[in-house]
């Protein structure tokens, strides 16, 4: 009988996920992530509470059940890497780098060695003999989180919601009488559940005050509490009052400038062409040619031209897509699979 280490978070997806598996014959352990465990003023860290449900699913499913500490590891690899990248102006996806070393490689790793054949999460999405393919449900497929895994890793990985929705997911779990069928699904920075990115990155990054500058006329509009809290394409959170919203069209991270614009088309927020650095492929690298492009999860897929360049690839989209961010991770598609993708440069 095959052994299934399933990743366990405590939410709906991860408990079907373990008992459509145990429905289908294999020898299931769950596994609770102790990733991180900080509380932040005014926020307490929902991972006790989270543990306490995945071990109640556990215990419901009849399967045995394993904590994996891997805090230290979690904090180095994309805690302190996100930091970085927002000190640095960019715009980091933590979920993405979470998947690529923590879920995919230290837990498979420690999965394995401790006797299990294969894991399991409940992402939505599905795999071919270590292809990655998008979800059923267009509108939770989470292929463009996992694009930077590897083929070794997706080979030995099940994702058993792949082939359902949503809607489906919570219809199924109810009809077990799953403990966590009806639990609301967390928000927020995906390691501390519904804190803010700005809050979180309050307590670990000196900030100061500076200018919000409107782009086109060069006036000061108002000030801010730090570039670091903004992002390309932001509207919310300038407190600019009166007259048309303002967006954000750009910073300057040396000298502390925050500019924005009323202008939804300025240049700055629209970007036809893309650098990707930091590519991971998950077969073979494609070919030039054509194929879909996603900037951003749940952006919609564009036709784009990809050809190789000296520093990385270079994207020509069939048409501009709003607030692409340096940092963010673009995602390239044929038809259904997932190919892999980079981070867009500056």
């Amino acid at each position: 009988m095959t052994r299934v280490y399933v990743g366990m978070s405590g939410g709906v997806d991860s408990s079907l996920t373990a008992a459509l598996l145990v429905e289908q014959g294999y020898d299931v352990t769950g596994v609770y992530m102790k990733n991180w465990s900080q509380d932040l003023p005014g926020m307490r860290c929902p991972w006790a509470e989270d543990l306490a449900d995945a071990k109640r699913v556990a215990v419901q499913l009849g399967i045995d059940f394993k904590v994996f500490d891997f805090e230290k590891e979690y904090k180095q690899h994309v805690v302190d890497y996100m930091i970085d990248e927002y000190q640095a102006g960019r715009t980091p996806n933590p979920d993405i780098m979470c998947n690529q070393e923590v879920k995919f490689k230290l837990f498979l790793h420690a999965a394995l060695s401790d006797g299990a054949d294969m894991i399991a999460t409940g992402h939505y999405a599905r795999t071919e003999n270590g292809v990655l393919m998008r979800a059923k449900d267009s509108q939770k497929d989470q292929t463009y989180f996992l694009y930077r895994v590897t083929k070794d890793a997706l080979e030995q990985t099940l994702f058993p919601l792949g082939n359902y929705t949503k809607a489906e997911v919570r219809t199924m779990a109810k009809e077990r009488g799953l403990y966590t069928a009806a639990k609301k699904e967390s928000m927020g920075v995906c390691f501390v559940g519904a804190v803010g990115m700005r809050e979180f990155l309050s307590q670990y990054v000196t900030t100061r005050p500076g200018d919000i500058i409107d782009k086109l006329t060069g006036n000061i509009l108002g000030r801010h509490d730090g570039a670091i809290f903004f992002t390309l394409g932001q509207r919310h959170g300038l407190d600019i009052g009166g007259g048309l919203p303002y967006y954000v069209v750009g910073k300057n991270m040396d000298k502390n400038e925050v500019y924005v614009s009323t202008q939804l088309h300025d240049e700055a927020m629209w970007r036809k062409e893309l650098e990707l650095g930091l590519a991971h492929w998950i077969g073979e690298e494609p070919s030039a040619g054509e194929y879909d492009v996603r900037v951003r999860h749940r952006a919609p897929l564009v036709s784009g031209l990809l050809a190789k360049t000296q520093d990385g690839f270079h994207i020509i989209m069939s048409e501009a897509q709003r607030a692409a961010t340096a940092g963010q991770s673009v995602v390239i598609y044929r038809g259904d699979e997932c190919m892999g993708g980079g981070i867009l440069q500056g």
